[in-house]
């Protein structure tokens, strides 16, 4: 009944023009590096510039509701999905070590934001996102298994130690979750990324779930897992800091930057696909080229 309005750029009659729907994968996924990198960080791969019209459609779809934006952001973030999975050696199609093929984590919005909203943005993104892989034969579901486990502060106005500090310990998987996890390994997935640090802890929750889960079962992991306690963060599976030494994320190379969470990393060993619950890698719709700590190639 209410007249559409372009998300980008308000043209009228329209819900996303040409050129603002080209804007959101017109330059292909790109692998995004923050500077410093948060420890346990995956590889991160992003669909667009948060910028110009990128941006403006984003805070349409999450702060006013246009939620006919969902599908094109979705299809750009399959896009940033499929980049990450070509890199970690997953081809289309293709669905390793598990017949339910990868499973989209999104990070979850605070309950109050949900509520404010009426949406979790990054949920409905990831659910046509999946969709969108799925039509292309990439096997992909998506798993909203996090939640937030404590109040954090805004983080718009803190740097990336802040943030990462803000962040720590805040996320854990629902009860039950981790048996959800078990369907496939796991693609971790949000609307923009710009320190990394929601992304590192989203990364650390989903692997303090599914190592604990194995050491109740007995299994060894075989990954190379390494759990450290988080200073400050409240007890439970939410609590322990994993930092995986498996997939893309693999151990780094010797480069005297591994006290900033910087480096590069090795290649997986032939025939070392992820297991079902490993993180494979992140996608984002866009990347903020507002904070200076962002680098992309």
């Amino acid at each position: 009944m209410l007249p559409a309005e372009c998300g980008g750029c308000g043209s009228p009659r329209t819900v996303l023009c040409p050129r603002c729907r080209t804007a959101l994968g017109a330059a292909g996924p790109f692998r995004v590096r923050p500077v410093p990198r948060p420890p346990g960080l995956p590889a991160v791969h992003a669909a667009a510039r948060y910028a110009d019209e990128v941006r403006a459609v984003l805070l349409a779809h999450k702060e006013r509701g246009a939620l006919a934006l969902a599908r094109p952001l979705g299809s750009a973030l399959a896009g940033a999905v499929r980049a990450g999975l070509g890199e970690a050696g997953v081809g289309e199609g293709e669905a390793p070590r598990s017949p339910a093929g990868v499973l989209l984590v999104p990070v979850p919005s605070a309950r109050a934001a949900v509520r404010a909203r009426g949406h979790d943005p990054a949920r409905r993104i990831a659910l046509a996102a999946a969709g969108e892989l799925r039509r292309d034969g990439v096997p992909a579901r998506v798993a909203a298994v996090l939640r937030q486990r404590r109040a954090v502060a805004d983080q718009s106005g803190l740097d990336a130690r802040g943030r990462l500090d803000n962040l720590v310990g805040a996320l854990t998987v629902v009860p039950g979750g981790v048996r959800v996890l078990r369907g496939g390994p796991v693609v971790l997935v949000d609307d923009v990324v710009t320190t990394g640090a929601s992304l590192a802890e989203a990364a650390r929750a989903v692997r303090a779930a599914t190592a604990a889960e194995r050491a109740v079962r007995g299994e060894s992991g075989g990954s190379g897992d390494r759990a450290e306690e988080v200073v400050g963060a409240p007890g439970g599976v939410g609590a322990t800091a994993v930092y995986a030494g498996f997939c893309r994320e693999g151990r780094k190379e010797s480069s005297g930057a591994e006290e900033e969470g910087v480096g590069e990393v090795r290649e997986p060993p032939p025939g070392g696909a992820c297991g079902a619950g490993d993180v494979l890698c992140a996608a984002v719709v866009a990347a903020s080229p507002d904070s200076p700590e962002i680098n992309r190639n």
